[in-house]
This record gives C-alpha cells, structure tokens and sequence, in this order.
C-alpha cells in the first residue's frame, strides 16, 4: 500500500480559498488520504506481517553447471558437481621486494650512500654559517664600541634581539612518515590447558645378560681383516686410469658405508628370519601338531565319507584385494608354493602380486613381487627351482629369479619381441614324472623354454637367451566352422580363445588346449596348421585341462557348466561326468592315488573324488572359506604331504589336511606284500575304465 501525505495541498487550497488556518496547529495532525492503484492487491494482516528473507551468496551467476569429465577410473562420462565460483574484478601485479632479499639489501645500500652524502653537504653549509657568524660578531663588537659613545643602555638592546627572535616563526620539525607495509605483531596472554599425563603399569620386558670377552688375537684378527680391505681397495685403484679414480672416489666412499650397512643388515635379517620362523612355531603349535600328527577318528565310523581339516590360512594386506589366480608348489623344497595375484573382472584390473609362502612362516611371505599388470597363471622350473615363469593379463610373459633381491623380473616379453594381444591364462614347462610339475625340456643348445596360451588365439613357445626372451608360433586356434568368404575370393577364420592347456607327461610334442566355446583340442607341436583331434566337451569356458600322472591316455577338464569330465583321448566321449552344482573354478589329481582328484567351485565348496571307493559322487563335499561370498578360483596338492592348498577371490589361501579316507592305500593280506608303485595305480584306474567301455560298447 502507498500513502501520500496531502497536508501541504491542503493548507494552500485553504489559503486560496481564503479559509484561515490556524498557525498553532502541527502538520502531523492535518488530515492524510491513501491513494490506492486500481490494480493493487487486497492483504490481510497476517500477510502483511510475513517476512520474506533474501540471502545474499558468493556464487557466481555466470559460472557454467554442466561440465562434464571423463572417469578413467569408471570408464564413462561424470558430471562435475564443484564449479569454481571465483571471478576476478581487478589485478595488478606488485613491485615489493622483501627486506632479507639480496635485490632489497641492495637498496638500503644505496639509501645509505645518498644519506652519507646528504650529511658531508651540511656539514659543508655549517662550516660556511660559522665563518659568517663570527664575521657578524665583529660587526656587532665594533657597533657595540660606537654605540658606547652614545646614551643607548645595553639592556635594551637584549630586549630588542629578544623581540626579534620572538616574531620569527619557527620551523616545524620533519616527521618521519611510518612505513604502512611493516608488519607489528600484537599478542595476547590465553589461559593454557592444564596437561594431564596418563601412566600404566605393565610387565618389564624379558631381559638376558650377555657377555663375552675380547682376546688379544681377536683384535688381531679384526685389524688384519680392515687391512687386507684395505689393500683390496688399493689394487683397485692401481687398475684403474687417473679419470676414473677422479670419478670413482666419492662412489667407492658411499659404496663401503652401504657396504658395512648392508653386511650388518644381511646377517640381522637372517637371525630375524629364525627368531619369526621360532616365534610363529610357538604360536601356531596346535596347527603344526595337527599337521603333523592328527588323523581323524571318525573315519573309521563314517561310511566311506572323509573330512578336510583347516590348518594355516595365508595372507597379506597388500594383496587384500587381488583374487588367487594361481597357485603352484615348489619342486625342490615341499614347504615352499608360489601365489599369483590378480583379477578375473576386466572392469577392475589393478596392479598384480606374486607371493611365496611356507609353511614354517604363515604370517608372512618369504618373497614379495609386485607388477603393474594382474599375474593370471605361473610356473616353476624343476631344476632351477628358483626361476619363476608368470603370465600377466596385459598379455606379456615374465621370468622371476628368487636369487635377486630386486622386484623386476629377469626376462620380460614385449610388443617387440612378440607379446600377447589377450591375457595369459597359462603357462606349461616340461613335464617330468617324479615330480609333477609341468615344464618344456632344454632345446638343442640347452637354453631353457617354456610354452604360454592366450585368448588370441596364439600358443606360443619362448626361448631364453642371455638377455632376452625369443618367441616362436607353435600353433593358432581357428574356431571351426567359422570360415567366411571376403573380397576376391579370401576366407577368413574366427580365431579361438584359449584359455587352459596341458603337455603329455611322456608323449613331449602332444598337448591338449581348453577354449572359450568349451572345445578341447588335441595338439602336436609338430603341425601347426591342423588338430590332432577335437572334442566336444562343455557348453562353457573350458576352466582347466589336467593329464592324469599315471595313465597315459586319460585326462580330466572342467568348465564353467557346473561339470568334470574323465576323459579317454581314444574316444571322443567322457568317460565320468559329474555335475556339482556351481561354476568349477579348478581341479587336480592327486599325486598318492591314480583315482583321487579334487576340484573347486565358486559357492565355497570342496570336492574329493576317490573313483575307486565312489565312482558316482564325491566322498567329501565340505565348504572351505568363512564367507558365503567368497570364490575359490584354484586347489594344489602337495607332492609328498597329504594336505591341499585353496584359494579365493579375496587373496586368502587356505591350507587342508586331508582326512584317512580321503587317502586309503591297499590294504595288506596275510602272507602278501602289498604292491605299489606307478604300475599298480595304472591297473587300478585302468579297472574301472573297462567298466565304463563294456557298459558303452553295449550300448
């Protein structure tokens, strides 16, 4: 609403009008009208007392609300949601320069020159005012003797200089002008927080008194050491020219203090090692008894049923994330098992790790490497135990020697030396039957080779050099019945996706390869352009491949389709089928038994077979991981031990004892030997594959 104060129209139109006003009346008490705009709103009361609050905000009107970055992490497209509000109305740029400053002592040098120089010129002009002084004194004297003869007093003449002195004005001092960039720093006293300190009482640690004595031929022999050091070091320097003792002064000084660090490392880090590997055996006593001694008595009770017992569970933080990819025991030292780490989910590749663990130290791992890509499969050489062979999901092929202490792999493949396009799900080196481990013999110049498959397509056999890695196309998977005719005439081939393979143990050139579309293919590495034989095996990913260590002609695969399968290479159709419910990650055959396997799926479960006891379900289906959510990926048995090694998608491995039923051994008969050896366990499997051929012949 508006209102208009009309009082002063008023009292001119009483004055026109010739009304007389009266002058004692006030102008707040003249009568005032609303002017009201026809189209103007009618409020009530309340309404009229609501308040309406504006906030006043820094963000700029103009600043654009639609930025979009790219997420390499995520792999899309992600609205920016914090835009700079900040606009800029005004900038210039200073010219301070700070005091302590090289260019600042400069200037106050100056400063104080021309000072100086100011000083010696007053200094110039007071000498001059001086001499005039005393040439006015003498005027004044002389005066002073003419004045004398006339009547004048001295008194008024002082009254007179008096007067003179008051009537001149007087000059202002000059001010010294304050620097407004000086910084003054203000300070006030604040009551301080009272500390409080907080004791505990504890038990005193353990404490041992040592002692021994220095002899004189000790200190001897401690003097003859440093000085054939010495000398060492002199012969050295003889060897080499007068540029390079230049160089090589301050390098050999930081080479003998790392030197003396490193020697006092090397022997703390190997009594650490003992005092862990006593500490952990003290820790996990009734695991090492277990391990050692416990046989489950409920066997004898049970009807041809065994159990799995945990034992040690081995992990890292560092690779708290990373899924088991690979799992592989050392040939030489039964204790010792290499894991691969990576990731099986290509929309979360990270970096990969490879640990080996014993059984003598749980809580940690004797030897740590990391890599910028996931390992996905790895092997170990049987007579060079400490080399080890990965596969990486980048798709190239790397070699570790454990006698380095550095992180890098010895041999590393490349885009130039003939690298894989897909990931690596395998790598195989020569098959030896005493130990049950998978390598390629020396080739003819003795240089040591092994064989890797990818989901290119390419099987591919690396020969180590002194100081690089030489590929060779042994074969590429075509993708039957995938042909298609291109221009002019060209046929086209789909290439295959490999994803498991497997040497003979004796026959060396034959090798079975598992693909994506669930075909097995029998190889031989001397043709390259066509298959030995092809199988039909699964409806799925073929996840493992696995030659049996005893008999010649079977093999068992597995697959995502929830099936094993017991194969005859002869025949082109399974001999055992078992169906266990979930994706089967892997399998293994045991090293003790020609008819015991075991495999692992992806609900948590583990599955021992004994064909001999049970040729139609498994004797021990018992879940391994503490969660529901946890996959196991891959299981190993030891050689000579009778424990087994799992492990899941959340970097854990996990160490089983098996149980006497899972492990029985023919029993003995009055007044016979039993019989063992690789022979006994071919006829027993080859036993009940005659079964198997009877009932299909038949058929």
């Amino acid at each position: 609403m508006t209102s208009i104060s009309v009082g002063r129209g008023t009292r001119k139109r009483d004055e026109d009008s010739g009304t007389e006003v009266g002058e004692g009346t006030d102008e707040w008490a003249q009568s005032k009208a609303t002017v009201r705009p026809p189209d103007q709103l009618e409020l009530t009361d309340a309404e009229l007392k609501e308040e309406f609050t504006r906030i006043l905000t820094a963000n700029n009107p103009q600043a654009p609300q639609n930025i979009v970055r790219y997420s390499f992490k995520e792999g899309t497209y992600k609205l920016i949601g914090v835009v700079n509000q900040l606009a800029v109305h005004f900038s210039q740029v200073g010219n301070l320069i700070p005091k302590d400053s090289d260019e600042g002592r400069r200037q106050h040098y100056r400063d104080e020159l021309a000072a100086s120089s100011q000083e010696s010129t007053k200094v110039v002009i007071s000498e001059t005012e001086i001499l005039e002084e005393e040439e006015e004194l003498k005027e004044t004297e002389a005066e002073t003797e003419a004045g004398s003869q006339t009547d004048m007093p001295v008194a008024e003449v002082a009254e007179k200089v008096t007067e003179e002195e008051l009537m001149t004005p007087k000059q202002p001092k000059e001010r010294k002008l304050t620097n407004k960039f000086n910084f003054s720093e203000r300070a006030s006293q604040t009551l301080n927080n009272p500390l409080r300190d907080r004791e505990c009482q504890m038990e005193p640690p353990p404490r041992t008194n040592f002692s021994a004595t220095a002899n004189q031929w000790e200190i001897y022999d401690a003097y003859v050491e440093e000085l054939e050091k010495q000398e060492k070091t002199k012969e050295k320097e003889k060897a080499k020219t007068p540029v390079a003792k230049k160089m090589g002064k301050m390098a050999m000084r930081k080479m003998t203090s790392m030197e003396s660090q490193s020697d006092d490392i090397t022997k703390v880090t190997q009594a650490a090692k003992i005092v862990e590997r006593m500490v952990n055996q003290n820790t996990y006593d009734d695991v090492a008894q277990d391990f050692k001694y416990y046989e489950d008595a409920a066997d004898e009770y049970r009807d041809q049923e065994g159990t799995l017992l945990p034992l040690w569970k081995f992990q890292n933080d560092k690779a708290k994330r990373l899924a088991v990819t690979a799992l592989c025991w050392n040939p030489k030292y039964n204790d010792l098992f290499a894991v691969g780490h990576g990731s099986y989910d290509f929309m979360k590749q990270s970096q990969g790790m490879l640990l080996l663990y014993s059984m003598k130290n749980p809580s940690f791992p004797e030897y740590i490497f990391s890599s910028e890509s996931g390992i996905m499969c790895l092997d170990m050489h049987v007579d060079h135990p400490y080399l080890v062979v990965v596969g990486h999901y980048d798709g190239n092929v790397a070699i570790y020697n454990l006698k380095k202490p550095h992180s890098q792999p010895s041999f590393r493949s490349s885009a130039k030396s003939g690298k894989h396009t897909d990931p690596v799900w395998q790598v195989s080196l020569e098959p030896r039957w005493e130990k049950w481990v998978r390598w390629q013999k020396d080739d003819m110049d003795n240089n040591l080779n092994f064989f890797s498959v990818s989901s290119d397509g390419r099987i591919v056999s690396w020969t180590l050099l002194k100081s690089e890695l030489v590929h060779t196309d042994v074969i590429k998977l075509k993708a039957e019945g995938s042909t298609t005719d291109g221009l002019d005439g060209l046929q086209l081939h789909t290439m295959g996706c490999g994803t498991a393979f497997d040497f003979h143990k004796e026959i060396d050139y034959m090798f079975l390869v598992g693909t994506e579309e669930g075909k097995i293919y029998k190889c031989s590495k001397s043709y390259s352009s066509k298959f030995l034989d092809t199988y039909d095996a699964h409806n799925m990913a073929v996840d493992a491949v696995s030659w049996s260590p005893y008999h010649t002609k079977v093999f068992m695969s597995c697959s995502s389709d929830w099936t094993v399968k017991i194969w005859d290479h002869t025949i082109k159709t399974p001999m055992f089928i078992y169906d266990l419910n979930s994706a089967v990650g892997d399998v293994a055959w045991a090293p003790y038994s020609s008819t015991v396997f075991a495999a692992v799926t992806t609900n948590g479960k583990t599955h021992v077979f004994d064909l001999s006891i049970n040729k139609y379900e498994a004797i021990c289906s018992q879940p391994v991981v503490t969660k529901k959510k946890n996959k196991i990926t891959h299981v190993q048995f030891n050689p000579i031990h009778p424990i087994i090694i799992v492990g899941d998608d959340r970097g854990h491995v996990i160490c089983l004892k098996l149980s006497p039923n899972l492990r029985k051994m023919p029993k003995e008969k009055k007044g016979q030997e039993v019989q063992k050896g690789p022979a006994v366990e071919i006829a027993k499997l080859d036993k009940l594959l005659n079964l198997v051929r009877e009932v299909k012949t038949k058929t």
